[in-house]
């Protein structure tokens, strides 16, 4: 009787998630790219683990590191900043010298690949600190759910060397049957997190506007008041919200001041963060849109929401209500 290992199950399934990416072409390179090395990974693993390919152990620690840079990369180009080729490409150096250490000093594995792991798991989460507004080329529709996923690819990837502690504890008492245990239950779930939160189309989308030039930190010199009337200029006049694609990145262009600068004055003036000052107007302009006949679902798509979780979420936070009940408390009162 055929038996699949576990981590060869995973390796099948984020193939398929892999191919199904590739036709529908909605991600970034970087992120297929991440998924089609947590496929590897998977595949290595279950080959030597299960199959006997131990020529293959010499290349599933460098396979492995090779997750974590591109995790941070594809973080770092889809969520704070434009790519940058040569400053990108650097990151390469971390499997580069991981092979280093295979070929020369393998007894140093045991500490280099967790610390790889761990590393890019905490500069995630070390970026992640500000909350949403930290992520300014992410669509604000999105709320908190990017912040979230990203979170969770931090903790996989600090999950990875948990795993790694683990083993090394097992075979310094004797227990070397837990090895394979072990390997395989850690590596089956922090692949198959990375790999299919990978897939979030939250993640990547991105702002692809044309830059345009902003003031320094330094020279932002209106207060928050002269800001924030700058800021309900453009949106009430232009409605800029109503775009689903809307960033943070793309209104601090509009209005010249750096991200951070704009995250601050909403921050200070309402105290809400940039995506949820955002998604009010579009909540209040959903409200005008069911108050005149349209459907729940239209009133969504014409207020700049992709998703019909997130419309709820917003509008339950917004108007204390779910859209249906409120539309009905609505019409009651009119009719009273």
């Amino acid at each position: 009787m055929i038996t699949l290992p576990i981590p060869l199950v995973v390796s099948l399934v984020l193939g398929f998630l892999l191919v199904r990416a590739l036709f529908l072409r909605r991600l970034p390179w970087l992120f297929l790219a991440l998924l089609a090395s947590c496929c590897v990974q998977g595949l290595i693993v279950s080959l030597c683990q299960h199959y006997g390919f131990t020529n293959l152990l010499v290349i599933q620690p460098v396979t492995a590191t090779l997750i974590p840079p591109l995790a941070w990369v594809a973080f770092l180009t889809t969520a704070i900043r434009s790519p940058d080729p040569w400053r990108d490409a650097g990151h390469l150096l971390v499997p580069a010298f991981v092979l280093f250490c295979v070929l020369v000093a393998p007894q140093t594995l045991d500490f280099v690949v967790p610390a790889v792991f761990v590393i890019y798991g905490a500069l995630l989460l070390n970026a992640l600190r500000a909350g949403a507004d930290s992520l300014p080329m992410t669509r604000l529709e999105a709320g908190n759910l990017p912040m979230i996923v990203w979170r969770t690819i931090a903790a996989s990837l600090i999950a990875s060397a948990v795993s790694d502690v683990l083993i090394a504890g097992v075979l310094a008492f004797g227990h070397q049957w837990l090895q394979p245990v072990i390997l395989s239950l850690f590596s089956s779930l922090w692949l198959l997190a990375i790999g299919t939160l990978s897939l979030s189309q939250s993640l990547g989308d991105r702002d692809m506007s044309p830059p345009e030039p902003l003031v320094e930190a330094g020279e932002a010199g209106e207060p928050d008041t002269a800001l924030m009337a700058q800021l309900q200029g453009i949106l009430e006049n232009e409605k800029l919200y109503l775009d689903p694609g809307l960033t943070l990145a793309r209104i601090s262009r509009r209005l010249h001041v750096p991200a951070k600068r704009l995250s601050t004055a909403v921050n200070r003036s309402s105290g809400d963060n940039v995506s949820r000052y955002i998604n009010g107007f579009r909540i209040h302009h959903a409200c005008q849109l069911l108050e005149s006949g349209a459907s729940v679902t239209m009133a969504m798509l014409d207020s700049g929401f992709n998703t019909k979780s997130n419309f709820n979420r917003e509008f339950l936070r917004v108007m204390g209500k779910a859209p249906s009940d409120w539309l009905a408390d609505r019409r009651s009162k009119q009719m009273a």
